[in-house]
């Protein structure tokens, strides 16, 4: 049934020659089909995805006018914030897991069902959380490593920016149900506008134009906090105002409790729960061995994690989308749709990470300087070891965006325990080894954290891989 002649094309993206025969279990689409139908739910995902990047590389671009200790100040509260978002993150992989199940089966009402639930739980948490946020905000980036010279910034930026904490959260979960149910555009839509939201009045605060206050740091915060609030605003009205889409909820809804969905909840998002204890302790830990550097190692680290976040985020797009597409699959009991879908996901995110890699390869030197003011006091440093990570960030492209790809297909098909244990092993374990290894016992400094990311990622994708194409995530029951 193939709509094209054999050839290397063919192999690497018709489904024809991407499944076995014995993997089929009904009618296969074309190749154009089926690409039609994965660039369907990937694009807008891969668009929202990479400009949630673009603005956060934004961001710190703007920032960076204020000079490389106003870089490091906002950066340093990266990994701290994180820690709190972690809860958030293993709801949603639990509803994206949840609805596009129900999706596939048909079952609206139980989408519905735990779309409410997952409303509620995140409000409870969130009061909780952003409370705990504001008041341990000095302790908690002490300890990460903050310097005097940037801990008052660095405590007023994180203050300020948790106290979104709350609205963000719901948008998350309800953005995390509409990819579940396929609907990328909604979410991807509600970013942007948020987003661009976001760069207008870093413009106007930071630096103080149009009339508004030069607030620098503390700008960027608020800023960030008018952006969450809008997102949470556009989210809340396409699910309790929109009663013709397919997700719709009330507040009513919301308040009755219903023990079975929040039993299965449980039981999916627990193990994203544990994957994200295990990331946040891992990323904290290894943030703080680069923090305890020193300023200037703070700053390139900011930078040069702010462009990998760029490549990271592609991958995230498509790993959103083929969780999806994963789920809903599993749903309508077609497996090897879900093989396919997958597969086809990380072959077009191979594509991607060599585009991008080559453009790191030319401009990464370029990109660097755009985050330093010449004169700096750190600008020497922070060119020397940003043209060498820009190196080691271009080899890891490929196997970064593959690992996010394979692990998003495991989650969608529910198989969240085995990313949370190979989670445990690579981040919690392995990169905290390598990277005092290799930053402090062998020298290397900030360039060694990023050796140690290679080696995560290695790790990562070769233990996905296996697990994605050995086929025991399709028999996860949800």
């Amino acid at each position: 049934m193939a709509d094209i002649k054999p050839n290397f094309l063919t192999g690497f993206f018709s489904p024809e020659y991407i499944l076995r025969k014995k993997e089929k279990l009904g009618e296969i689409p074309t190749g154009k089909t089926a690409m039609k139908s994965f660039f369907a739910v990937a694009w807008p995902a891969v668009l929202e995805s990479t400009l949630i990047g673009l603005v956060g590389f934004i961001d710190t671009q703007m920032v960076s006018v204020l000079g490389t200790d106003s870089v490091a100040a906002v950066g340093i509260t990266g990994q701290p914030r994180m820690l709190f978002y972690a809860v958030f993150f293993a709801i949603n992989i639990g509803v994206t897991a949840i609805v596009s199940r129900r999706t596939g089966q048909g079952d609206r009402d139980g989408a519905n069902g735990c779309l409410a639930q997952s409303v509620s739980l995140t409000l409870v948490l969130g009061i909780l959380l952003c409370t705990a946020a504001c008041i341990s905000g000095y302790p908690l980036l002490k300890l990460a490593g903050a310097e005097d010279i940037i801990i008052d910034d660095a405590v007023t930026y994180f203050r300020i920016t948790m106290i979104g904490l709350l609205f963000t959260g719901i948008g998350m979960t309800i953005n995390a149900a509409h990819r579940g149910s396929g609907n990328t555009r909604i979410a991807m839509t509600t970013n942007i506008i948020a987003n661009i939201i976001n760069c207008i009045f870093n413009y106007l605060l930071i630096g103080g134009r149009l009339g508004f206050p030069a607030l620098g740091v503390k700008g960027a915060a608020i800023a960030t906090l008018i952006g969450n609030l809008v997102s949470f605003c556009i989210s809340f009205c396409t699910v309790f105002f929109n009663k013709t889409g397919y997700l719709h909820v009330t507040v009513k809804d919301c308040l009755k409790i219903r023990k079975d969905v929040l039993k299965l909840h449980a039981r999916v998002s627990r193990n994203a729960a544990v994957e994200q204890l295990f990331l946040r302790f891992g990323f904290f830990i290894t943030a703080i061995m680069i923090n305890r550097l020193g300023t200037a190692s703070v700053s390139c680290n900011t930078i040069c994690m702010t462009i990998l976040s760029l490549s990271f985020n592609v991958g995230d797009g498509l790993g959103v989308a083929t969780s999806a597409l994963v789920g809903l699959n599993l749903g309508k009991c077609r497996k090897d749709l879900s093989l396919m879908y997958g597969s086809i996901g990380q072959r077009v995110g191979l594509i991607m990470a060599a585009v991008i890699g080559a453009v790191f390869l030319a401009f990464g030197e370029d990109i660097v300087g755009m985050f330093v003011i010449a004169g700096d006091q750190n600008e020497e440093f922070i060119m020397s070891a940003g043209r060498t990570i820009m190196y080691i960030i271009a080899v890891t492209l490929p196997v970064q965006i593959s690992m996010v790809v394979y692990s998003g297909c495991l989650r969608g098909a529910g198989d969240t325990m085995f990313v949370a244990v190979t989670s445990f092993v690579a981040i919690a374990v392995l990169r905290p080894l390598t990277t005092y290894l290799l930053a402090y016992t062998l020298g290397f400094g900030v360039i060694g954290a990023y050796l140690s990311v290679l080696i995560d990622h290695v790790f990562r994708l070769v233990t996905s891989c296996a697990r994605f194409n050995g086929g025991k995530w399709s028999k996860v029951k949800i």
